[in-house]
């Protein structure tokens, strides 16, 4: 059976049923290392409208410092609830381009 094809609006319901309170967003730099950083779960809308932004001269390869404001979109259709402390809630995860 193939997987389910999650939709922004999926995730978010996702998440307040199960109390996640933390998305991690993944992405590879330039040498293909992974690199992901965290929002909490009141940032998601926003996420899901306008991407969020990061400092792309911390990522190898990326922007030099001055033209380093980044955006990742997160993918929707990547989301993956993450295991974390099996006895609390917590952590899901989405892809970024």
């Amino acid at each position: 059976m193939p997987e389910p094809t999650w939709t922004a609006d999926d995730v978010k319901a996702f998440v307040a049923e199960h109390e996640i309170r933390f998305i991690r967003f993944w992405f590879t730099d330039i040498l293909g290392q992974l690199k992901s950083f965290s929002i909490n779960v009141a940032e998601l809308d926003d996420a899901f409208e306008a991407g969020m932004g990061f400092d792309g001269s911390s990522i190898t390869g990326f922007n030099a410092i001055e033209e380093s404001d980044m955006i990742a979109m997160p993918d929707p259709s990547t989301f993956a609830v993450l295991p974390w402390r099996p006895e609390e809630q917590g952590w899901g995860g989405c892809s970024a381009t």
